[in-house]
């Protein structure tokens, strides 16, 4: 442990939060966790050793408060203050209070965040140290016709992109001359609104793109050494989503090559600590290479590198570790010739979101939950069973990290590791996650960035359909419960006992707007059934049983184990990475009985806040108009009428919040005001 600090406080939350404290505890240093009213009951709180309140559930009123953490610093004697990533990770600003403070940041120099931070200052800093850079023009406060020359200059397609901010916004791809006048105002005024700043940088635009980057460490005695570089090409609106290390489109002298590429860009800004250089790849051109830009922090993918990294032969290095033994004045003891690459890794995300309605992030308690574990398989995880999960802050949960001895074998482990994990309560993209990571194109390495675009109808598949074997298995969940629940008196059973052939019993489940009936008869052990749907009758023989962590099914000769939970009139179950939540249609039939069959319910599809509310009761309205938008993690969705009609109901205010599915208003259609 570093002699100079013993005390370190996290500057963050989530599942970064608690990876950063489980190696300070390793290392035998306190940790401090500091948290907002949103994450009073959040797993980092938990695990610290003190825990600072620092401010309500906005993120600019806590987690982004520089005198607040500051505050908690002070009040707890840490020494140092790690950022994890996100919030302040990058915030010069940030950097250069915690020296005026006296408290260590555990990251680059201010001078050097500031220096990468902006893109045009960036990929000219780079290039002066002979970096690879898009051809292009990145001149500071271009004007419209610098921009136009700079694009004919670097040759069609090019990209526009503002020199501030990031995530995609305000990139704009211009394919031909006759349009560019008019994408370089559109991209102007989106930088602005975004931003702030709308200062453009123009690139060529490289076709079939690869996102590589390479993990760099540096100290603060000269030493700079690269572990390797990460693929992560797998990406859904500028995020990733899935991640590996290393990329299986290198050979070994592009490798070499890309390496040195990223230590001479963390030399020629003065970096010191982790930091992360990102590359783009043409994946028709592989063996050419152009900077991105540099993340002046620890990355959400760092985990592959960690499990990769081979130092002196043996496998395994933490990133943490040394990022707090550089920010505290040791010298990085190995050389790049001391260090190889052992094996594959494989990274996914564990997000609370519905590919299947674009990525829409969802939300609520988490009732249940199990992750993986195993030869080959790390999680770092920030969730645990009672955690509500709102929509205040990023909707990453978790990240299921494997490792093989080749590329196949580590693909294969994650997949094992994503149908083993389970998290009951809330929507996930675990099964999308699974059917992205068995792609014929991911299998075979052919990534690019628009690869999740292109396949998302296959990737989200059925995702709406639920088989008939879950509803089987859901009334016999409930079967079960009752037998459980009855008096050895057969006049006390709920099984349908009767003098003779016994009787059946019915469960009604949810359905696409209809119900789907289960019907049984004997006990769950050995009983009839019968699938009542729209889609025809289903019937056979079942039994089930629990076998104390898995509900057992047997239907139609195949046996299936679900992980179960019930909870306010919901069946959860979950198997192979995909999880049901089976409402029992009485439930539903009773909380609507107020409203007539032609009525619209308006509900909100992801949880957040109420940013407009356009309705009123008594207002008159036309399918398609909006009523509502709700905004979650700065993305806002429009939600309009359902149907002509009136509002007769409105349940939400603006700067409301609301969950997933939460009624927001009811209309009385046109045709039901009629009749």
């Amino acid at each position: 442990m570093p002699e100079n600090v013993d005390t370190v406080l996290v500057a963050n939350r989530g599942e970064i939060a608690v990876r950063v404290m489980r190696t300070l505890r390793r290392m035998g240093i306190r940790s401090v966790a500091v948290y907002s009213d949103a994450d009073a009951g959040a797993r980092h709180v938990a695990e610290a050793d003190i825990a600072v309140h620092i401010g309500p559930r906005s993120a600019a009123e806590s987690y982004l408060s520089i005198e607040k953490i500051l505050g908690a610093a002070r009040a707890t004697g840490a020494q140092a203050i790690h950022p994890g990533y996100g919030f302040l990770a990058e915030n010069a600003a940030f950097a250069s209070a915690c020296a005026d403070a006296g408290v260590t940041f555990i990251g680059p120099p201010a001078s050097a965040i500031d220096s990468m931070g902006d893109k045009i200052r960036a990929k000219n800093t780079v290039g002066a140290a002979g970096v690879p850079v898009v051809p292009g023009r990145s001149d500071t406060g271009m004007s419209d016709a610098d921009v136009r020359q700079g694009a004919v200059d670097a040759g069609f397609p090019v990209l526009l992109k503002p020199s501030a901010g990031g995530g995609g916004k305000g990139m704009r791809a211009v394919y031909d001359e006759s349009t560019l006048d008019d994408q370089i105002a559109a991209a102007r005024r989106e930088a602005k609104s975004a931003f702030g700043d709308d200062t453009l940088l123009v690139e060529r635009y490289v076709a079939t793109p690869r996102h590589i980057e390479v993990q760099v460490l540096a100290d603060a005695h000269g030493n700079v050494v690269h572990l390797g570089e990460r693929e992560c090409s797998l990406q859904r609106r500028h995020q990733k989503i899935i991640e590996e290390a290393p990329s299986p489109l290198l050979d070994e002298d592009t490798r070499h090559r890309i390496g040195a590429s990223a230590v001479d860009a963390a030399r020629s800004c003065g970096y010191v600590g982790a930091g992360t250089v990102e590359f783009i790849v043409s994946a028709d051109r592989p063996d050419e290479f152009f900077f991105m830009e540099m993340n002046t922090r620890l990355q959400v993918e760092h985990p592959v590198t960690e499990l990769v990294t081979a130092v002196d032969g043996t496998r395994g290095l933490d990133l943490v570790e040394w990022q707090v033994r550089v920010a505290a004045g040791e010298r990085v003891p190995f050389t790049q010739d001391d260090l190889r690459i052992d094996g594959h890794a494989v990274e996914a995300r564990v997000y609370a979101e519905d590919p299947a309605r674009g990525f829409l992030p969802t939300g609520g308690e988490v009732l249940a939950l199990h992750e993986p574990s195993g030869d080959g398989v790390r999680v770092d995880s920030g969730v645990h069973t009672g955690l509500n999960v709102g929509s205040d802050y990023d909707p990453m949960l978790s990240k299921v990290i494997s490792w093989g001895p080749t590329r196949a074998h580590a693909l294969r482990r994650l997949d094992a590791a994503l149908a083993d994990t389970v998290v009951l309560g809330l929507g996930t993209n675990i099964s999308f996650l699974r059917a992205l990571v068995g792609h014929e194109d991911v299998r075979a390495g052919a990534l690019d960035t628009g690869l999740v675009e292109r396949a998302l109808p296959t990737l989200v598949g059925d995702a709406g359909h639920t088989p008939d074997e879950v509803y089987v298995a859901a009334a016999l969940e409930r079967l079960l419960d009752a037998e459980s629940g009855a008096e050895a008196s057969p006049w006390s059973a709920t099984t349908g006992w009767r003098i003779g052939r016994p009787a059946w019993s019915t469960w009604k489940f949810a359905a696409d707007g209809g119900e789907v009936a289960v019907r049984l008869r004997g006990r769950a052990a050995d009983a009839e059934v019968e699938v009542v749907h729209a889609d025809g009758n289903a019937t056979g023989r079942v039994s089930a049983g629990f076998d104390g962590r898995f509900l057992v099914v047997t239907f139609d000769g195949v046996t299936r184990r679900y992980r179960t939970l019930h909870a306010d009139g919901t069946t959860w179950l979950a198997a192979g990475g995909r999880t049901w939540a089976l409402e029992e249609h009485q439930l539903l039939a009773e909380a609507g009985a107020a409203h007539g069959p032609g009525d619209g319910i308006v509900t909100s599809p992801m949880p957040g806040t109420v940013l407009v509310a356009d309705a009123a009761v008594g207002d008159t309205v036309a399918a398609g108009q909006t009523l509502f938008v709700v905004e979650a993690m700065k993305m806002e969705h429009t939600i309009t009428a359902p149907v002509d009609g009136s509002v007769s109901e409105v349940h939400v205010r603006k700067g409301q919040s609301v969950g997933l599915d939460q009624p927001l208003a009811v209309l009385t259609s046109d045709t039901h005001q009629e009749s």
